[in-house]
């Protein structure tokens, strides 16, 4: 694999991975009102679920999606469903900075399922890998996971930072009230942009 390869697969994952979408607001979001361990757990979860779902896409899993369309459409739905779930549930948190609230906190598991329902994290892994390595080897798979791993991780760190340093100012039930419905709304918002 040539270096300009590497970086343009390097330069696709940065993009994908730091761009605006439901896991990074939900980092964010996690981190401002949980704190920044508990969006640190949040991202390595999605994280490693996302590298999973790319490597078994790379696998050809993507040969499979593009014999049975419809696949990629019932994803998208159940997706879709499970992120305006979780805008709902965001919506309706109380904003409450308690130990109950920490119950309610995402977990390692729920970044690592979140991926899986995502669309922008199938669509990442259908076209970059369909992109930048269309024969799809092992090796090349392994090593695009590999550019992927700590681009994606350290990505979302960039949002889990920044919503540690916004919690620092909304210490009030009611800021955080105002944060979780704002970002709620961008995560249904989200969804609705994908559906268009």
């Amino acid at each position: 694999m040539s270096f300009s390869l590497l970086i343009s697969m390097f330069i696709f994952a940065l993009a994908a991975s730091l761009s605006p979408g439901p896991v990074n607001l939900l980092s964010l979001s996690s981190s401002a009102t949980h704190g920044l361990k508990t969006g640190l757990i949040f991202i390595t979860g999605a994280t490693l679920g996302f590298i999973l779902l790319f490597v078994l896409i790379g696998f050809g899993l993507h040969y499979f999606i593009d014999a049975l369309p419809w696949i990629t459409q019932l994803l998208q739905w159940l997706g879709i469903s499970f992120l305006l779930y979780l805008s709902y549930q965001l919506f309706k948190d109380s904003g409450e900075l308690s130990n109950h609230a920490s119950q309610n906190a995402p977990s390692f598991m729920t970044g690592a399922i979140m991926q899986w329902l995502n669309p922008k994290a199938w669509l990442a892994s259908v076209s970059g890998i369909s992109t930048y390595i269309p024969q799809s080897t092992v090796k090349e798979v392994a090593v695009f996971a590999w550019i992927y791993l700590p681009t994606c991780w350290l990505s979302l760190a960039v949002w889990v930072i920044m919503g540690g340093v916004l919690g620092q100012y909304i210490q009030s039930p009611s800021k955080v009230r105002l944060l979780n419905r704002t970002l709620a709304l961008m995560l249904a918002g989200s969804c609705f942009m994908l559906v268009l």
